[in-house]
């Protein structure tokens, strides 16, 4: 914080010196904590000496982006005067509400504001460093805020990118106030499901794809804290997840029109993906595919298991730094920018939602089928391959345009997408232990690798021949 604030850069954007301010803010909710399951903050906050009022409610977070509903009112002291905040337009507590509101902890830290210019816009940058307060608890505050005051979002993003160039930043989108509830009423962190877009046949195919672009990126964001501090492993199979969806819809999106940092940012993900991908193939191969085909208490084989955890955590090392990069930020930041630029105002307007989704849908539907061609014959791994990724492209494109469907049917098709899913990832997961196998083959005897071997294939032959099963049911099926 301290070589950002001295460093040439703001002070070239800044004819001003930067103004230091204390802010001690008290936040209030009731015994139930009403406020905050209403998504709203109440809080008295200090400043200099006087004391103002703030009711915040409504908005939302997307890459960092933070947009909220805002009413804020001086009052005489340290005391709430609901009377002025809804003077101001504020949204009306009930007087049962108002009676029970009480103190829950304290924000105490010192801003640093520089009002800077940059790029015509002007921008607020604000240095918070002190502490959140409960009781005997604390927690740390050491941010970087960016206020647009005047100009558009997409100058927020970029001057964000260009500032993490000077120093390591990590987008929050956890409020104070947020930190300040779980100190207040600790919570188990819980793994973060995608929760897809609710479209209708008026949504711009614009809004539409930014819609479903968004939901994956929250998702990504959600997940990836979980997924750092190993809290539990679906973090991380959660973050795979959203990876290959993000990758489904900037696919789609492409082909509906192309941009380089379009093309850019599709490169990056995919790199990504590949690198959790390697991971997962190690998960499953120790805690799946190993267990199934061994006998137990082999002494023989104790070496190999050994070995497959140690290339397995290193996998997973591998995972946790790349998440925790600069270059991840940076990812988010682009996107961020690339979301609030240009590439969308050029939309064309006329696009109709309901024939986008059919022509998408087709067309991965007829790729998928066409790929399914291979299942009555002596499929190869590179084939199954192949439908396995079909499959995932027809599947979470359905699931995220699914709210456009009936959701009988669209539950129906992605019941039996999710059976072919889960059958070719199994086939798939084969093919790439047998892979793995030959990596392992230098730690173990011959006769083990092909005991295992033996087993794997009998499993492939097993899943195969589900595979054909539910291929029928599919080809019975008509999708929307």
């Amino acid at each position: 914080m301290e070589r950002l604030k001295r460093h040439p850069f703001l002070r070239s954007l800044s004819s001003e010196r930067a103004t230091t301010r204390k802010l001690y803010s008290v936040y209030f909710d009731t015994p139930d904590l009403q406020l905050h399951h209403d998504r709203m903050a109440l809080r008295l906050r200090l400043v200099g000496k006087r004391w103002l009022q703030t009711l915040k409610g409504g908005g939302g977070v997307q890459a960092g982006l933070h947009q909220r509903n805002e009413w804020e009112t001086p009052v005489a002291g340290e005391q709430l005067d609901f009377a002025a905040l809804e003077a101001v337009g504020a949204t009306h507590l009930s007087p049962g509400l108002q009676k029970t509101v009480q103190p829950l902890f304290v924000t105490d830290f010192t801003r640093s504001i520089r009002l800077l210019n940059f790029e015509g816009a002007q921008i607020e940058l604000g240095l918070d460093s002190g502490e959140i307060r409960t009781g005997k608890l604390n927690y740390p505050i050491s941010e970087l805020e960016l206020e647009l005051k005047s100009g558009v979002p997409l100058q927020l993003f970029r001057l964000a990118l260009k500032l993490l160039e000077i120093v390591p930043l990590e987008i929050e989108t956890t409020s104070k106030a947020e930190y300040g509830y779980r100190l207040h009423v600790p919570v188990k962190p819980s793994v973060s499901k995608a929760k897809m877009p609710e479209l209708d046949a008026h949504t711009p195919v614009a809004e539409a794809l930014q819609s479903m672009i968004w939901s994956c990126l929250f998702h990504l964001q959600a997940n990836v804290p979980g997924a750092v501090k190993k809290e539990d492993d679906e973090y991380l199979h959660q973050v795979r997840v959203t990876l290959r969806r993000l990758r489904v819809v900037l696919d789609m999106t492409a082909k509906h029109r192309a941009d380089a940092e379009l093309d850019a940012l599709r490169d990056l993900i995919a790199e990504l993906g590949l690198a959790l991908g390697r991971s997962r193939e190690w998960d499953v191969f120790v805690t799946e595919i190993l267990p199934s085909v061994l006998p137990k208490d082999v002494e023989e084989l104790k070496e190999l298991l050994v070995e497959s955890e140690k290339r397995r955590q290193k996998c997973h090392q591998l995972v946790y730094a790349a998440l925790q990069t600069v270059d991840f930020q940076r990812l988010l930041l682009r996107f961020g920018a690339w979301m609030n630029g240009e590439y969308w105002s050029e939309f064309r307007k006329s696009a109709n939602l309901l024939h986008f989704a059919e022509h998408a849908l087709g067309r991965h539907e007829q790729k998928f089928r066409r790929r399914g061609e291979c299942i009555q014959g002596d499929a190869n791994n590179e084939q199954l391959h192949k439908l396995r990724i079909a499959c995932k492209n027809l599947r979470y494109s359905t699931e995220l345009l699914a709210s456009l469907h009936e959701a009988s049917n669209s539950k129906k098709q992605l019941n039996l997408l999710a059976k072919l899913q889960d059958t070719l990832g199994k086939l798939h997961d084969n093919a790439v232990a047998l892979q793995l196998l030959d990596e392992l083959e230098q730690v173990t005897h011959h006769e083990n690798i092909v005991l295992i071997r033996d087993g794997i294939e009998h499993n492939h032959a097993k899943y195969l021949k589900e595979l054909r099963k539910e291929w029928k049911s599919f080809g019975l099926s008509q999708l929307v």
